[in-house]
């Protein structure tokens, strides 16, 4: 169980670096490096929260791009900013980490979605991650 309750908390840690690289307009990757080498009040930055970092920044335009295709109409800069970081999470995980079931992928972004966002955002992820893992086959290359 100790293993589970590190990622979501490295999940965490790695939605609040895409988040505030967001607000602030910096790349990711910058404000991960700032992060590794003060972080600030906050523990050190678990190595997993890294991965997720490292992960959708190499891979950005292409996750982007896959959320915009299935998200029925809703373009994601209309989207709130933190569904915006837990949905790039969770397509990371689904499609460049086999390491995590995809189950597990969008149970955890589902649930960070309950406590960090609006009260549409856990049944609008769901159905998006969800979809995503659908299509995952054509998609994987």
């Amino acid at each position: 169980m100790a293993g589970v309750n590190a990622r979501t908390k490295a999940r965490k840690r790695a939605m609040n670096v895409l988040f505030e690289a967001e607000q602030r307009d910096i790349a990711p990757l910058t404000l991960l490096r700032e992060r590794l080498v003060n972080p600030g009040v906050e523990a050190a930055l678990p190595q997993y929260a890294s991965d997720i970092v490292e992960g959708y920044a190499e891979n950005s335009a292409r996750i982007d791009e896959i959320l915009e295709t299935y998200s029925n109409g809703w373009p994601l800069d209309r989207m709130p900013a933190v569904d915006r970081a837990l949905l790039r999470i969770g397509a990371w995980e689904i499609i460049y980490n086999d390491d995590v079931p995809d189950i597990v992928a969008v149970d955890e972004a589902v649930e960070l979605s309950r406590d960090l966002s609006t009260d549409s955002s856990p049944a609008f992820l769901n159905g998006l991650l969800a979809r995503i893992v659908e299509v995952k086959p054509s998609l994987v290359d």
